[in-house]
């Protein structure tokens, strides 16, 4: 079984809403992805549009970028259909068509996964809320700490390192 941290690096965020895609559901529920979207298809009502729709070819090949996939659909080998994605209400009503215990005990884990990155979020507005009312309080004496609290709440892009061969000139 995966952690809260493992689930939290598979819930994306595409119109608006946290999701996560059919196939690493499909994983986490240790059934197959064909399997877990027919299923779904066969329980169509339990699924509005606001608890699981289908990608769009540009969010696909969006998110296909963002996670670092090369199998594109149309290749051979690759899914013949777009993905699925699932909000939290979908996630929880797929408890309802998969009833094994693996699933089960899955959805549980990912109904936590949720929970927590709701929580953080709303710890992080407060934050910046409470940040802001302080600095209308306090004059320019508090500004650079206001600032260096600022930048600490969202940190810098780290620079990486190129991988391979360097030439002398590249130093």
């Amino acid at each position: 079984m995966l952690s809260a941290k493992d689930i939290n690096q598979r819930i994306f965020l595409l119109r608006g809403q946290r999701v996560m895609l059919d196939a690493d559901l499909a994983k986490l529920y240790d059934v197959e992805t064909k399997a877990l979207n027919r299923a779904v298809r066969r329980n169509e009502i339990r699924f509005p549009k606001d608890f699981m729709f289908q990608l769009t070819e540009i969010e696909e090949e969006s998110l296909r970028r963002q996670i670092g996939t090369s199998n594109a659909i149309a290749r051979r080998g690759g899914r013949r259909y777009l993905p699925l994605v699932f909000t939290e209400q979908g996630v929880a009503m797929l408890s309802t068509v998969l009833k094994s215990e693996r699933a089960t005990l899955a959805n549980i884990e990912i109904m936590r996964a949720f929970v927590k990155l709701r929580e953080f979020l709303l710890t992080n507005q407060e934050l910046a809320r409470s940040l802001n009312e302080l600095e209308k309080k306090y004059d320019a004496r508090f500004r650079e700490v206001f600032a260096a609290i600022r930048s600490l709440m969202n940190p810098p892009e780290i620079k990486r390192r190129k991988i391979g061969i360097r030439s002398d000139q590249e130093d």
